[in-house]
């Protein structure tokens, strides 16, 4: 299925080589999630439940914290990948629709081939949580322009993150 996806070659008797990703393939994931996703935040940003804004919320303000107080460890990490997982995935959510959902996961898993080539630092986990509280004040506000502004700005800051240029 990844063979057929053009995430991986299987070479007979050789192994297996992931794609290494690059320019088109890193323009291509975000330009699919951008045309998703700026939909989607429009309707979370409308009628996603109070509970689960304030939640998310509260969740990227205490890993905020700890990176900038602790730096970043193992645990901070997955708590992070959790978090990414988990904001992404409930604004795609909110669309309501199974075509979409899983279409949406396919795409993570070019996502998760970009991440492989990348450092991650505790200052470009700090900007991205930051990124994330400026989309969730946006959704708590019930403003859908500036969740969809927020967002942008959280993918354009992405793709540069991506391609080494911040």
């Amino acid at each position: 299925m990844l063979e057929a996806e053009g995430i991986l070659t299987i070479h007979p008797r050789s192994g297996i080589q992931f794609v290494r990703p690059g320019l088109e393939l890193t323009r291509s994931t975000y330009q699919f999630r951008a045309i998703v996703e700026r939909s989607a935040v429009r309707v979370f940003a409308e009628e996603a439940g109070e509970d689960l804004m304030n939640s998310l919320e509260v969740r990227h303000s205490r890993l905020l914290r700890k990176l900038e107080k602790d730096g970043l460890t193992p645990d901070h990490l997955a708590e992070m990948d959790l978090l990414e997982l988990d904001l992404h995935g409930q604004i795609i959510a909110a669309l309501r629709n199974p075509l979409i959902d899983t279409a949406y996961r396919r795409m993570h898993n070019y996502l998760r081939l970009l991440r492989l080539e990348r450092k991650v630092t505790p200052p470009m986990l700090i900007r991205t949580l930051k990124e994330h509280l400026e989309i969730l004040e946006a959704c708590s506000s019930r403003n859908a322009d500036a969740a969809e502004k927020a967002l942008q700005a959280h993918f354009q800051a992405a793709i540069n993150r991506n391609l080494g240029l911040a």
